[in-house]
């Protein structure tokens, strides 16, 4: 039987340099995907997977983020008097309760590897998810839920993948394939950013990762990979073998929000796809195009 996932690590550490200046004094997490930022959408995600607690790998000037989860009871006390349920309601809802909020500093940034391991000792020994909140899936069921269902079926570790060109494997940990049905795909190994030419396959993984405690050990060795940096992925290559690996392709469409395009491209997705205001951005946008 295996064990539930109750904790996510959310890596969001970053400087956030590709949105200067919108990100010299707030967190690019915090930038405004539709309705909600970026790392609301993440946790919202998480809460629909059942993860119970919520761990903020930061660094310095990160204080907005743990403020959006407290609650402002000025704000909640004003909204009630005068009547504004609604928003009371969607106020109450970025909430995240006492002790379920746990924060923990990345004081050098070293590389995303780094980064899940400064989360170890709130971890502790038990499996756990990894959500990169840049990395934005619209999809009927959230992404993170779908891979707990089949983490619940198959045990052992799990990765989110996509299909990407080949000229682009350079940006990505790769997987090379031992066997695929179609939606889970068997690793035998993993490449971070291999040259297309040397690329094992073109199945890439995403920000979205469950993971067995087992990959403490490996990235305490600290080993620098690609770009001179701790990659996660280079120590969850060293747990293939002793543990089962898996690739899971999800349903629905990622939208890469680290980076400009991508984020104007998901805020038009989100805006087209909402079941309020969809229509009418639609004719907006007829407008302008």
């Amino acid at each position: 039987m295996t064990q539930r996932i109750r904790k996510a690590v959310f890596p969001v550490a970053g400087l956030g340099t590709r949105f200067l200046p919108a990100t010299k004094a707030m967190p690019k997490e915090m930038l405004t995907l539709l309705d909600r930022p970026l790392v609301q959408h993440a946790v919202d995600e998480a809460r629909a997977a059942g993860i119970e607690q919520f761990i903020f790998v930061t660094s310095r000037g990160k204080g907005a983020l743990e403020e959006h989860f407290d609650s402002n009871n000025d704000l909640k006390r004003t909204l009630e008097k005068r009547g504004k349920t609604k928003e009371l309601e969607i106020v109450e809802t970025t909430e995240i309760p006492s002790g379920d909020l746990l924060i923990t500093r990345q004081r050098d940034p070293l590389g995303l590897g780094h980064a899940v391991w400064c989360a170890r000792h709130l971890v502790g020994r038990e499996p756990f998810a990894v959500l990169l909140p840049d990395d934005v899936v619209l999809a009927q069921t959230p992404c993170l839920k779908q891979m707990v269902a089949t983490y619940n079926e198959i045990g052992g570790n799990l990765v989110a993948v996509v299909d990407v060109p080949r000229e682009q494997t350079n940006r990505y940990g790769i997987l090379d394939i031992e066997k695929d049905d179609g939606k889970l795909a068997s690793i035998k190994g993993l490449v971070e950013k291999p040259a297309p030419e040397v690329a094992p396959s073109t199945l890439s993984i995403i920000g979205r990762y469950i993971l067995q405690p087992e990959i403490f050990d490996e990235l305490d060795k600290k080993f620098v990979g690609a770009g001179g940096e701790i990659q996660l992925t280079d120590s969850m290559a060293k747990l293939i073998g002793k543990q089962p690996f898996h690739g899971m392709r999800y349903e629905g469409t990622r939208y890469d929000c680290g980076d400009k395009i991508g984020f104007i491209e998901a805020n038009v997705a989100f805006a087209l796809a909402d079941p309020v205001n969809g229509e009418k951005v639609r004719a907006a946008i007829k407008k302008l195009v």
